[in-house]
């Protein structure tokens, strides 16, 4: 069965994480919705439809799947996979004839014919798929479509215990002899090179805890399931609280509650993070807080619905872009968005709740007149200490991330540094 994972004009409820990635490769519990997807259908050939200005860093890398592909895409049957969709337990479906499966009534996957895919473009998604949601027969798809970030955060313990099931059992329940465990020893992964200091405590009651390879958890540490601790990450003497993932090579210390941090991430020291979501190559400084708790009053947004009334019952931190650096003692408020390569410094207050890419917030005033190539060769120059080399496709998506941020110097963004 061919597959082909496709973004539709809802990503854009997913910045500032999809600025440089698609919406497929964002973390939800142990792995991305992509491996959810790919594992879900039991497919090893797989394409991409992504936004056009991604196309050339998605194409390096992903080694032999083809993207944006169009004649690969119309030399057989195909199943069309929408990025944003969370999976459901279960065989997959039998994908034999033409047909259109449906989650919370938009359009999870489609099951095409060559011959319906002659005239299908990017640019003519959305007419395609209501055109083939009229013709073709309808049936349930299960799982669910998120919506926005927010979503991803919410449903990320339960996905944590549902990715903790396809984890290879030789490495379950098995923990070192000076490792404290509270609650059941078969919710507990550790793999074999992952290195474990004494006085570190699990706590598998509510869930599993998975612990990666070449990770290492110190001394003083506690992990409190549902969560994960990614490859070569490193826990230092922090408490990590139910709902967390802690993405590939990150480096944490202090508490981290029910947040997602999709990789490279450095919060080596105290302060709070909760109910958040954390791009790459984010550096938070010391003491750095996130209110997670909302004034529950009406606030702006970077979509095509602000003001949005959140509710009551649900937590909401920070959604936090790539490469964003924030300052020791910097407080952020309930919902803040910080874009990517945004900086923000401590001014005694909260940070605003909106910056978007490439701004800095510094005296308490909001600020877009920084070099922002000089933003960007720092960048590349933290990605090398980490034995990372930013690729010349990367560099340049970087460029058009940066040039495209002259629209956040209209009103709105006029509007913004007057209020902070």
């Amino acid at each position: 069965m061919r597959l082909c994972l496709f973004e539709d004009h809802l990503v854009s409820a997913f910045e500032p994480m999809i600025s440089t990635r698609p919406v497929f490769d964002l973390i939800c519990g142990l792995q991305s919705l992509r491996a959810k997807q790919v594992r879900y259908f039991g497919s090893g050939l797989v394409g991409k439809l992504v936004r056009p200005e991604l196309a050339d860093w998605v194409q390096d890398q992903s080694t032999g799947e083809p993207v944006n592909d169009w004649d690969w895409l119309r030399a057989g049957p195909v199943v069309l996979v929408n990025g944003r969709w969370l999976p459901p337990d279960g065989p997959p479906p039998v994908c034999d004839s033409p047909q259109i499966a449906l989650a919370d009534d938009d359009v999870a996957w489609v099951c095409l014919t060559p011959d319906r895919l002659r005239t299908f473009r990017i640019e003519n998604l959305e007419e395609h798929l209501a055109s083939w949601r009229r013709q073709l027969p309808n049936r349930i798809a299960g799982g669910r479509l998120v919506r926005r970030a927010w979503d991803l955060i919410a449903s990320n313990a339960d996905e944590i215990v549902r990715d903790f099931r396809s984890l290879s059992p030789r490495d379950t329940g098995v923990r070192p002899m000076d490792f404290s465990l509270v609650g059941p020893a078969g919710r507990l992964h550790i793999n074999p090179s992952a290195r474990i200091d004494p006085l570190v405590v699990a706590d598998t009651t509510g869930g599993p805890v998975v612990i990666e390879r070449d990770a290492v958890v110190t001394a003083f540490s506690r992990l409190e399931g549902p969560c994960g601790v990614g490859s070569a990450a490193e826990v230092r003497s922090a408490q990590i609280l139910a709902g967390t993932t802690i993405g590939t090579a990150c480096v944490v210390g202090g508490e981290i509650a029910s947040s997602i941090l999709q990789g490279f991430v450095e919060k080596p020291h105290q302060g709070y993070l909760g109910h958040s979501y954390v791009g790459e190559w984010v550096e938070c400084g010391a003491g750095m807080q996130t209110s997670d708790r909302h004034p529950w009053e009406r606030v702006s947004r970077p979509s095509n619905r602000p003001g949005r009334v959140f509710s009551r019952s649900v937590p909401q931190g920070c959604l936090i872009g790539d490469h964003a650096r924030i300052a020791a003692g910097s407080i952020l408020p309930s919902g803040a968005f910080i874009g990517a390569f945004t900086v923000v410094e401590p001014s005694g207050a909260m940070a605003p709740v909106y910056l978007p890419s490439f701004t800095a917030f510094r005296h308490g005033r909001v600020d877009h007149d920084d070099d922002g190539d000089q933003w960007i060769d720092q960048a590349e120059e933290h990605m090398q200490e980490r034995n990372i080399e930013p690729s010349p496709t990367l560099q340049e998506l970087y460029r058009r991330l940066l040039d495209s941020r002259a629209g956040a110097k209209g009103p709105r963004f006029r509007r913004l540094r007057e209020s902070a």
